[in-house]
């Protein structure tokens, strides 16, 4: 059978990676099928927790293309063991993605969580789903405020998870935001407690019979 990896791991690529060195690993993790296949709780609990993510397409004549895609935490939802969909705000109205998967259904997606210094890729299709509100309104985050053009269903093909290596270390600005505050709040608290303290007069000293 041919491995999943395949997906990403072509002639050419198996070639540079036959000549740099690294063949015979990957070579070992495609005799046990390659990259996962199917969303297993762990990535669920992963992208559960994602509010960024970068969609790749590649127009007809093979021209590529990566878009960016935010929202609040679990904006990309999981539907089944093989299936991811997100609504698609609304943005500049270039429909650059929408335009390359009417033409090439083939795409990735690329979860990066810079806190953690994690990263996944997922390879499959895509589809824009513009005639079905009812999905769309079941895919929009409950309070956010945006308009949704339309849904994007993902079919999961394959996925693998990357080393920590290089991703610099980043984190969302509201979250450092909730830290200070937490951090504030207790100072504020220790400052009233140490001036309560220093109010409470002192006992007097105690003279000891000579």
């Amino acid at each position: 059978m041919t491995p999943s990896s395949d997906i990403a791991f072509s002639p050419s690529v198996k070639a540079v990676q036959q000549r740099r060195g690294s063949r015979a690993g990957y070579a070992k993790m495609e005799g046990k099928g390659g990259f996962a296949t199917s969303i297993d709780a762990s990535l669920a609990a992963f992208i559960a927790k994602q509010r960024s993510f970068y969609l790749a397409t590649v127009n007809a004549d093979g021209q590529p293309y990566i878009q960016h895609r935010g929202g609040p935490a679990g904006f990309l939802r999981v539907l089944d063991e093989k299936t991811l969909g997100f609504a698609d705000f609304s943005g500049n109205r270039q429909y650059i993605s929408t335009g390359n998967l009417a033409d090439n259904a083939k795409a990735t997606l690329f979860l990066m969580d810079y806190a953690n210094r994690m990263r996944v890729k997922i390879w499959g299709t895509a589809r824009a789903v513009a005639n079905d509100p009812a999905l769309t309104a079941a895919l929009f985050p409950d309070g956010y405020k945006a308009r949704a053009e339309q849904a994007i269903v993902f079919t999961v093909e394959a996925w693998d998870s990357n080393c920590p290596q290089h991703i610099p270390q980043m984190f969302f600005a509201e979250d450092v935001a909730a830290m200070v505050e937490r951090f504030e709040r207790r100072i504020a608290e220790l400052e009233a407690e140490n001036a309560r303290l220093r109010a409470v007069p002192s006992a007097p000293p105690v003279t000891l019979p000579s």
